[in-house]
């Protein structure tokens, strides 16, 4: 049974209470959606900002190193620095040095060729979605967000209007625009939480889009440095 005045219609904020009046008077379930979203939204931002780093997905220095032990045909030497490494730059070479180890002597040229481009290939397609999914809640929340303060401000809108029926239209307009005022209040709510996250979202998927491309132009170039490499030396 929905709450009538005083719920939504009766309760007049202090002339002085300003957002803060409106906010403790519009708190419901709605709004605690909203605060954890904001929450988890904030900590995500962070969390991001920390593990988002060139450092972490194709460190310079290792870049370099791994390439110098490619062109010096140091097969061992790579192998160990990647599969010990982290980033997807290791874990891309790390795949294709895999591969090729398992090749047998019987494989041919080409055959082995397109396995260990395959291997690098999957590591690297699995390495940027294993990124991507670090910032998809970012995403999920900034579109939920407004949503869950539309959902709000039609409840709250529904008991309004309830109550001002059940009050036989004796509500004034200055009680119907504080009811209003207080359902639309979860619409701003999301709006808060949304943008935010949207905007922060955009920005790390633009910074994971350019440093994994970075990290699978340089593990191409390592691998097919291997390739090129692999029949002459007879390793890796």
């Amino acid at each position: 049974m929905a709450p009538t005045i005083p719920g939504l219609l009766a309760q007049t904020p202090p002339a002085d209470g300003g957002l803060w009046s409106l906010f403790m008077q519009s708190f419901d379930a709605f709004t605690i959606l909203l605060l954890v979203g904001s929450v988890v939204g904030i900590a995500l931002v962070f969390l991001c900002l920390f593990e988002i780093r060139e450092r972490n997905i194709v460190p310079r220095d290792e870049a370099g190193r791994l390439q110098d032990l490619a062109r010096s045909g140091r097969w061992e030497d790579l192998h160990h620095s990647a599969r010990t490494s982290d980033s997807v730059l290791g874990r891309i070479v790390a795949a294709a040095m895999d591969r090729s180890y398992r090749m047998g002597a019987s494989t041919q040229p080409k055959d082995a060729a397109a396995a260990i481009r395959d291997a690098a290939e999957l590591a690297a397609s699995e390495e940027s979605a294993r990124w991507f999914r670090k910032i998809d809640l970012l995403n999920i929340i900034g579109n939920l967000g407004p949503l869950v303060g539309l959902a709000g401000t039609v409840w709250g809108m529904i008991l309004a209007f309830t109550s001002l029926g059940a009050s036989g239209g004796q509500a004034g307009p200055a009680d119907l625009s504080l009811g209003i005022s207080k359902a639309l209040f979860h619409t701003l709510l999301g709006l808060v939480l949304a943008i935010p996250c949207l905007l922060a979202y955009g920005v790390y998927r633009g910074l994971v889009d350019r440093l994994c491309t970075r990290a699978v132009v340089i593990g191409g170039d390592i691998v097919e440095d291997i390739i090129a490499r692999m029949g002459r030396d007879k390793a890796p």
